[in-house]
């Protein structure tokens, strides 16, 4: 990773930049240390009390080693659609019924073996580091992190509120408000690990949350809308919509199953962040997919792209 210091960091020490600016580990930065090229400065080798200057080229060699790849992820030959990849992250459209990451009975059939075989097939050591996750039915954008600043700087990001994802989805009933906020803590069922409620602040285990959504669409007893959840929570949207009387088309767990589709009819569609170590802004949207295009337009007689 290659970074160019710029004056707000200029005086610092490079071991107060690695540890509080990148939010490296001590571990890691022994690792680096001990590497003749871990740590350069216009591609001379530095030690950690370096003292950064303005315009600097900072080089730390933080690229995964075979050491650390995940040998619990078996590599398999599934498609990958990328939407979007640079030195830092790695952006795809996650189709439905896919899970994210291996879990109970879904060892070979997850995005982490697709990326997993997308790398061995380009020769490099995989660690898989989701920056946020889908549910199995839920389709589109995931974002993966290369190394573990950039999983650091994706983190402060969202907490900051400079990183942006809006979801599409159908919801059952036709929804009255043109926009709104949902803000309702979310705490998890107490006899179920799976199963989110909403709930008030002060009970136990509530956890904050909040989503904001704008109306594309009503008519023909659904409607379809735009969601930008402002908190990350389990099944935010999903059991945020249930709450206010318009479950997601087809939520087999927070409303019921319809005729038109057979996934709950979510699509993780945009996403706007700021790239690493600029002042470059990224925006990326993965299409609609096919299934709740052609539910939209089972039940409309419209194309759902004429309201995106």
């Amino acid at each position: 990773m290659d970074i160019k210091i710029t004056e707000q960091y200029a005086g610092r020490t490079l071991l107060s930049y690695l540890k509080f600016t990148l939010k490296i580990s001590s571990s890691c930065i022994t690792k680096l240390k001990q590497d003749a090229h871990g740590l350069e400065v216009n591609g001379e080798h530095v030690t950690v009390r370096y003292i950064l200057c303005e315009g600097d080229t900072l080089h730390v060699n933080i690229d995964d080693s075979f050491e650390l790849t995940n040998q619990s992820i078996f590599p398999v030959d599934l498609p990958v659609d990328i939407i979007y990849e640079d030195t830092d992250i790695l952006i795809v459209n996650k189709p439905p019924f896919m899970p994210t990451h291996p879990s109970h009975n879904h060892h070979e059939d997850t995005l982490a073996n697709a990326v997993a075989y997308l790398y061995q097939r380009r020769g490099l050591p995989f660690v898989f580091r989701p920056v946020g996750r889908l549910d199995k039915n839920t389709s589109g954008i995931v974002t993966l992190a290369k190394h573990m600043p950039a999983a650091a700087h994706f983190a402060r990001e969202r907490e900051k509120n400079t990183v942006r994802k809006s979801y599409i989805a159908i919801l059952c009933k036709e929804i009255a408000e043109e926009s709104g906020v949902i803000d309702t803590p979310l705490r998890r069922q107490a006899d179920s690990v799976i199963i989110r409620t909403v709930c008030n602040g002060s009970d136990e285990g509530a956890m904050t949350a909040r989503t904001s959504w704008e109306r594309l669409y009503t008519g023909h007893g659904i409607s379809l809308v735009r969601a930008y959840p402002e908190t990350g929570r389990t099944h935010q949207i999903r059991v945020h919509f249930s709450s206010i009387g318009h479950p997601l088309l087809s939520d087999d767990l927070y409303g019921e199953e319809s005729e038109y589709i057979d996934r709950h009819a979510l699509h993780a569609y945009t996403l706007e962040f700021p790239v690493m170590f600029t002042d470059k802004r990224v925006s990326v949207c993965a299409p609609v997919p096919t299934d709740m295009k052609d539910a939209f337009l089972k039940i409309t007689s419209e194309d759902i792209s004429l309201y995106l």
